[in-house]
């Protein structure tokens, strides 16, 4: 975890979200880009607007980047980052692609296949139907694959929370 991470995660769980990804971006003008996500997993647009403004009043007081930068808030999206232990068993069953840190034994390091979810601090995927294990530090990288399986559980969450809305407004 970067030191940036460790003073805007605990913002962002006092805001009511989870931080899914933080990245701090140079060129002509820093871009610090947070990726974030209600506890139930979900991020809409008024939730990334009233994030942003929560992080930057936030940012404004405690100043911990030197220069100008723009503030990016989004949500993971449905072919999200896996970025925590947790992300490899929540999405097991879902198409993923791991990159590592390093090439492993064989000298790949890139994977495409199914999340069959974690065996300790180990994520298990099977690639080509070879049952493959990457200790979990040893990931660089790993985003979920955008398939139709993907879509259609997203678009069934979507239904529920709208239904779930409905019901509790007329309550």
């Amino acid at each position: 975890m970067s030191q940036l991470e460790r003073i805007i995660a605990p913002a962002v769980e006092a805001a009511g979200y989870r931080l899914v990804r933080l990245r701090l971006m140079g060129g002509k003008t820093k871009t610090l880009q947070i990726m974030a996500e209600r506890p139930d997993g979900h991020m809409d647009v008024d939730d990334c607007a009233r994030l942003s403004r929560m992080l930057s009043d936030f940012l404004d007081r405690e100043d911990p980047i030197e220069g100008e930068y723009v503030l990016e808030v989004s949500s993971p999206g449905i072919d999200r980052p896996l970025t925590r232990l947790t992300d490899f068993s929540r999405w097991s069953g879902h198409e993923a692609k791991i990159e590592l840190g390093a090439p492993d034994a064989t000298g790949r390091k890139r994977f495409k296949g199914m999340l069959l979810g974690l065996d300790g601090n180990d994520v298990v995927i099977d690639v080509d139907g070879q049952r493959l294990k990457f200790p979990f530090r040893s990931i660089a990288e790993a985003k979920l694959v955008l398939t139709d399986k993907l879509i259609q559980e997203d678009l069934k969450a979507r239904k529920n929370d709208a239904e779930t809305a409905a019901k509790a407004a007329t309550n």
